[in-house]
């Protein structure tokens, strides 16, 4: 049964992800969070291969980065190690920059995620945790769809067995490469690799919490240390070094460092975004306060623990997160115990990985890549807003024609927009009479429309400001000169409207102004406070004139000299 007595956000500033604790919740979240790691550990692996890092640092992102924010974050249940989006981001640049895998991309790497730390922690010291609003989850959909396509192709030529001479931000020309010599597949790298994608695939359909990854991995290793898998022509990884990470500062140029910035700056957004999104979810889910600005300090503390163990920048996972969750896990107590667990494999088990072949870990990759592809999502966004699945494709071809970086970057854009359109060109609509002795409702605005023979009750779905003023006047202009004869009020329903600023209140005031001088009283009514300071900060209540500012819209049809109970408009 689930609990749902809501949990207060601890007071202390360390440890505000695990206390209150009893002792029946620490033993079910130290089970769980051993659980987690036999599913999770595959998956860091993999995150590593997109990354394009040594497969050992991808445990070395479950272990002081998950230790880092559960001690300085708030959620309960997110996860903090390594994610396909940020690792594909950051691989689409470095990769151009040094060999893939080589010290000196290991430094980049790191760097990258020193850099985001300070953004995070930025963004912590200036309370920006609002930011994670700035991308819609109509676009986060389709950058995700994008990376799943692009992290896919990228996996080809493991699957296939075949070396592809192009990096991961290239992914049309690495799809045409693979296309083009598929009949160089080799044959047993084939077999094995859609053996383990369509095992993984199978058991997640019919048997969700059997940790299938952790059993495929460890049963290619077992069979390629038995059968001698290099031998027969199957890439394997080769020695992994084991040990716990060394502390140090990643060792880069000035120069590359100021090359990276962008890099980190698009990490930076995507871990706001989904961090954020996911400790909501599951905040909710458990009635929960949310801290995202101390989210965002553990965020920055876990990317500073990356950094310095030698690693590569780590995000809260929606996926893992959920899987955490069904795990069992309900604190961050669950997190430290998987991360024990990675000491563990790390200490006396990271010789054994030396016979992972690259198909099976690219079959693993490959199933993830197409888990961030939300079929079902992009089916309802199309069902509910074709417009914002319109935008939803766009990111996600951006995503795999121009790179992740330009895609992120991309997303923010096509969210902040979108909102801007909306007001820039809101709903307007008039009271209009439907039917003799019916009430009077709002409809669309058209030329002509009018309430009643004498007046015009016009409804602005925005606030006012700079880019849309233009828009209200224009209406207002256009319904005055095509009303019929005998017009002599505009009442103005500022239901909507919160805000005015300098540019639309010039604009009304001239506009009433001209109306006035046609022998037309401009009337506002639903006038909120907000507004009224507005009106009265940049003088429009001097032009208007006390007697024409209204409350309600009850008392500005009453000023025009229309009883509105007689009406009783559905909207008043």
């Amino acid at each position: 049964m689930q609990d749902t007595t809501r949990r207060p956000a601890s007071s202390k500033p360390l440890l505000k992800g695990i206390v209150p604790i009893n002792r029946a919740g620490a033993l079910r979240d130290v089970l769980a969070g051993m659980s987690l790691a036999s599913m999770d550990i595959p998956q860091v692996l993999g995150y590593a291969r997109i990354a394009g890092m040594p497969a050992v640092t991808g445990l070395y992102t479950a272990f002081l980065p998950l230790i880092a924010f559960a001690l300085f974050g708030a959620s309960r249940h997110l996860v903090v190690a390594a994610d396909s989006a940020t690792a594909t981001i950051f691989a689409s640049k470095v990769s151009s920059m040094t060999a893939m895998g080589s010290p000196e991309y290991v430094a980049l790497a790191g760097m990258v995620a020193l850099q985001t730390a300070a953004l995070l922690l930025l963004a912590r010291l200036f309370k920006l945790g609002f930011l994670a609003d700035f991308l819609s989850r109509t676009v986060l959909t389709g950058f995700l769809a994008g990376v799943g396509v692009q992290v896919s192709i990228a996996m080809l030529g493991d699957l296939f067995g075949m070396t592809v001479p192009y990096p991961s931000s290239r992914s049309l020309a690495q799809l045409v490469y693979v296309i083009g010599h598929l009949l160089h597949a080799h044959g047993p790298t084939l077999v094995l690799a859609l053996g383990v994608i369509l095992a993984i695939l199978g058991c997640k359909r019919f048997a969700p919490r059997l940790p299938v990854p952790l059993i495929v991995v460890i049963g290619s290793i077992a069979a390629s240390q038995a059968f001698d898998f290099a031998a027969h022509g199957i890439s394997v990884l080769g020695p992994v070094d084991g040990g716990l990470p060394s502390i140090r500062f990643p060792d880069i140029t000035w120069q590359q460092s100021l090359d990276l910035v962008p890099v980190a700056a698009s990490c930076f957004v995507m871990i706001i975004a989904q961090s954020a999104a996911a400790a909501r979810v599951f905040a909710q889910q458990y009635h929960e306060d949310v801290d995202t600005n101390s989210d965002i300090l553990g965020l920055a503390a876990a990317n500073a623990a990356a950094a310095m163990s030698g690693t590569f920048v780590v995000n809260g996972s929606p996926t893992q997160t959920a899987m955490a969750e069904r795990a069992g896990t309900r604190s961050q107590l669950g997190q430290i115990a998987f991360a024990v667990v990675v000491a563990v494999v790390l200490l006396f088990l990271s010789g054994y990985l030396r016979y992972l072949p690259h198909c099976a870990l690219a079959g693993v990759v490959f199933t993830i890549a197409v888990g961030l592809i939300n079929v079902q999502d992009l089916k309802d966004i199309r069902a509910e807003s074709p417009g914002e699945f319109a935008l939803a494709l766009i990111t996600a071809a951006a995503v795999v024609l121009v790179g992740v970086e330009h895609g992120i970057l991309l997303a923010v854009a096509l969210s902040l927009m979108r909102h801007v359109r909306h007001s820039y060109h809101p709903h307007t609509m008039v009271l209009t009479p439907v039917a003799p002795g019916k009430p009077w409702q709002y409809m669309p605005t058209t030329p002509a429309a009018m309430t009643a023979p004498n007046l015009i009750v016009y409804r602005f779905g925005a606030d006012l400001f700079y880019a849309n003023d233009h828009l209200f006047a224009s209406e207002v202009t256009t319904l005055v000169d095509t009303a019929a004869d005998g017009l002599r009020h505009l009442v103005v329903d500022a239901g909507a409207i919160t805000d005015l600023d300098y540019s639309a209140a010039r604009t009304i005031g001239e506009l009433v102004e001209t109306l006035r001088a046609r022998d037309i009283a401009v009337i506002f009514g639903r006038v909120n406070r907000f507004l009224r300071n507005d009106m009265d900060r940049h003088g429009l209540t001097r032009v208007l004139g006390e007697s024409n500012i209204f409350d309600t819209l009850h008392e500005a049809l009453a000023a025009a000299g229309v009883n509105p109970t007689a009406h009783e408009p559905n909207a008043l």
